[in-house]
């Protein structure tokens, strides 16, 4: 006989929401650098992060279930996962990315979500994340640096140049601008142009010193859509940006890439890419619901989607790339 159904998805769907409070507590409490790699007890941790030690020894049990920690008697020790990305000692750690996914500006737009799938999109503003100068881009350019320095470094491995001459490559939406500093760090002769609102192209502007490439990172501050690109780019890199709006208006956009490019030119979409089927694989599927909250009319598009608003934009082939370790990829159009 089959089965008799059980509450517990609806019962565990419900209470996620103590699953992200436990993560974020850990993370301001300092826990996993607390821990580090030599593993802690629940009074150990508690002395150190000067916190109760039945709090921590409730927090630190939580975690362990969810994954972050191992607890082998009363000792818990870092996982894989939580040693690389939320100890503050490992220099892969992402744990600032909190300031931004936890954010008002992110966690608002969900507690009006029955106001957006009944008006399928955003119940913020009228604009939602795409309105013009919002401030979350600047917090959004300083938390996800972390986050993003790897999938950089991979694109621009993926990409290649020609580095025996100079080479202009656009970077569109820039916000920290590691991804055209990636570029610029690969290639010598290099010279990026950063487009983003005002302030978070001072975001962009510090990343590049940092990264010793300020004298070839060049700011153009403005509106993507009005902004002059200028012409005979390389490179055009539209990196997280393309989901924030509808097909009809980002084929728009890719005509206006598509005339900045010279001979050969190629642009470069990274995104969250759903299958055709739109619920595989989840992390891509699952961005349409965050597009459906923040944004007008912005969505998760699939390969094929896209691959038809570069060919609109008169983009002669467009092909697929995975981007390791990121559950990114990015679409490679040929102009």
């Amino acid at each position: 006989m089959p089965s008799q159904p059980t509450p517990e998805l609806l019962f565990e769907t419900l209470n996620a929401y103590q699953r992200t409070a436990c993560l974020e507590t850990a993370i301001e409490l300092d826990v996993f650098t607390t821990i580090g790699a030599d593993g802690a007890t629940a009074k150990e941790t508690a002395a150190r992060c000067e916190a109760s030690p039945r709090g921590i020894r409730i927090l630190c049990d939580q975690l362990s279930m969810l994954g972050f920690l191992v607890k082998r008697g009363d000792r818990y020790r870092l996982t894989p996962v939580s040693a690389a990305f939320l100890d503050r000692n490992s220099p892969a750690c992402m744990s600032g990315i909190v300031e931004f996914l936890r954010s008002s500006a992110i966690t608002g737009a969900f507690e009006r979500l029955t106001e957006a799938v009944r008006r399928g999109g955003t119940a913020l503003s009228a604009e939602g994340s795409t309105e013009a100068n919002h401030p979350m881009w600047v917090t959004f350019a300083r938390a996800m640096q972390p986050m993003m320095a790897v999938p950089a470094q991979a694109l621009a491995e993926l990409i290649p140049l020609e580095g025996d001459r100079p080479t202009r490559i656009l970077d569109i939406a820039a916000g920290h601008g590691l991804f055209g500093i990636a570029f610029a760090r690969r290639y010598p002769r290099a010279e990026v142009v950063a487009v983003d609102w005002p302030a978070v192209l001072e975001v962009a502007a510090e990343s590049a010193a940092a990264a010793g490439v300020a004298e070839r990172h060049v700011g153009r501050p403005g509106d993507a859509f009005e902004v002059a690109f200028g012409e005979n780019y390389d490179l055009a890199l539209l990196t997280n940006f393309l989901h924030h709006f509808d097909a009809a208006t980002c084929t728009r956009l890719l005509r206006k890439v598509h005339q900045s490019l010279g001979p050969g030119g190629r642009a470069a979409a990274l995104e969250f890419v759903p299958n055709p089927d739109r619920i595989s694989p989840p992390t891509a599927a699952v961005f349409s619901l965050m597009m459906l909250a923040s944004t007008p009319s912005g969505d998760a598009y699939t390969f094929e989607e896209l691959a038809a608003m570069f060919r609109d934009a008169g983009f002669t082939r467009s092909e697929l790339h995975p981007l390791s370790p990121s559950f990114q990829q990015v679409v490679i159009a040929h102009a």
